[in-house]
Parts: structure tokens; sequence; C-alpha cells
């Protein structure tokens, strides 16, 4: 227990799973309060029942215990109780499960734009719905031990340890690995999926816009590889950073013209390198 409280990162909430970073989330904790209401409920009265019984028939000295031989009504009571209970758990989890599943409407549109969410879908092939409007997919990947995200457009920009998307716009992963199984996982922001080499599993989310801390520019969700994949397992770090609309596009533009120039820079030294060993060979 010390151990474990000496290390708040690897509890992602105490009791619940984290929520509040995606309406995922918060549907995935909405479903572990209610499970642990529940067992809570049956928990008193088990152990209520047994305290109750271990006083209340208190064997006194020299008493001979008595023989019981069942109580029909009373095993059929719970076995039916307990049918009763998996049926409500297995019914609340189906209503919750496209709420976790599909991923909602974008609320804003490419532009930062606030729209209207409309919730009619198109079905992928991975049973996943896509929600019409905008969105953006981005390719998670999985390597020992960084993870890799490559973002839509033609400049095909590779970004590492560090996601930065727009906050209110719906964001789709696609998740795969290139070397062993990972695990991406940011607890605010859902659940876990698996990166599997040679297979691609999809996730979603969505920052809500105001998010972002009053005075500042960015919203930060922590998370790191939840599936053991080698020695520096424990140090495949990630990151979700949400910006405004406007921010982001400035930060992508930043980030595109940082590695057009430093291709420009290594494009260059090649070609010194090159003349260099062209004039040496001369001599």
């Amino acid at each position: 227990m010390a151990a474990l409280l000496a290390a708040p990162a690897a509890r992602a909430g105490l009791l619940f799973p984290e929520s509040g970073g995606s309406p995922n989330a918060d549907s995935i904790h909405t479903l572990y309060v209610m499970v642990f209401i529940l067992a809570l409920f049956i928990f008193v009265g088990v152990e209520g029942a047994l305290l109750w019984a271990l006083f209340r028939f208190k064997a006194k000295k020299g008493a001979t215990a008595a023989q019981i031989h069942g109580n029909t009504k009373l095993e059929v009571g719970w076995t039916v109780g307990a049918f009763l209970i998996l049926i409500f758990i297995t019914a609340f989890t189906f209503i919750q499960l496209p709420s976790i599943k599909n991923p909602k409407p974008s609320l804003i549109d490419a532009d930062g734009n606030q729209v209207s969410q409309v919730e009619g879908a198109q079905f992928a092939a991975t049973n996943q719905s896509v929600p019409k409007g905008d969105t953006m997919t981005i390719e998670v990947n999985g390597q020992q031990y960084v993870w890799r995200y490559l973002y839509p457009g033609q400049d095909q920009l590779l970004t590492y340890t560090d996601m930065v998307v727009p906050v209110g716009m719906t964001v789709l992963l696609d998740i795969t690995a290139d070397d062993v199984v990972h695990s991406w996982w940011i607890p605010k922001l859902g659940g876990k999926m698996d990166a599997v080499p040679g297979y691609t599993n999809k996730l979603w989310f969505r920052i809500p816009p105001d998010a972002i801390p009053e005075g500042q520019k960015q919203v930060v969700y922590t998370g790191q590889c939840a599936e053991l994949c080698g020695r520096n397992h424990a140090n495949m770090y990630g990151r979700v950073i949400g910006m405004k609309m406007e921010d982001y596009k400035a930060w992508y533009a930043e980030k595109v013209q940082q590695v057009k120039t430093a291709e420009t820079d290594v494009s260059e030294q090649q070609k010194e390198l090159t003349e260099q060993q062209s004039q040496g060979d001369g001599e």
C-alpha cells in the first residue's frame, strides 16, 4: 500500500478511472462508479450477515454444533439475486458501450468555428462509428521505447512523445506498433488500447474547449505505455497537449518549417561532405 501511495501516477485514479478529459473517459468513469456502488452494497450485505451470524450463533462452552442440511429457499434466493445483478450489470454496460466506443462529433470545424452536434454516423469496417463533420485522424505508432505520431495533411508531419491537437475537435487514433506489443494510455482521455505490430486498433477522444486553464494557452494530459514491452517500458511516456485551433495551426506551421529547415541543413551538409571527399580523392 505504501508503494502504491508513493506512486500516484501509477494509480490513474485512486478508486475510479480518471475522467474529465473526453466524453468516452466520462462514460468509462460512470460505468465503474455504478459497478463499484453495487459491489459495495453486496460486500456490506455479505460481510454484515457473516458478522451477525458469528455473534448471533456463537456456541457456548461444551455445546454441540447444530447440523444444518441446507435451506432451499435461501439458496434459490441468492442464486436468483446474483442472476438479476449480473443481468443489470450486463444491460448497463451495453447501454454505456456505444458512448465509449463510438466517437462523438467535433464541437468545432477545421477553422475553429463552433458547430452544432450531429449524431448521424457511418460505420467503419472496425465497427467503430465515424461522426459527421470535421475530425482529425492521427496515426499512433509504438516503438521501443517511444510513441510516434503522423498527422494528417500533405506535409506528413511526424512528432514523438507529445501529441498536439485542437480542443473541441474529435481526434481519431489509428494505433499500431513496429516491434512488440505496446499499449497507448492517457488516463483522462479514455481507455487504453493495445498497439500490435501488423494490426491497427482504433481509439478516440475529444478535449472540451473549456479545458484550457484561464491565462494559459494549452492543457496537458500525461500517460505512458501500459503493456510491458521491454527493459525501458517504464520510460515510454506520452503526452497529449490541447490548444485552441489558431494556436494549433501556428504550432503545426512552425513544426513543418522546422522539419524543412532541418532537411535543408542536412542536404547542405551532405553536399559539403561530398565536395570535400571529391577534393580529397583528386589530391
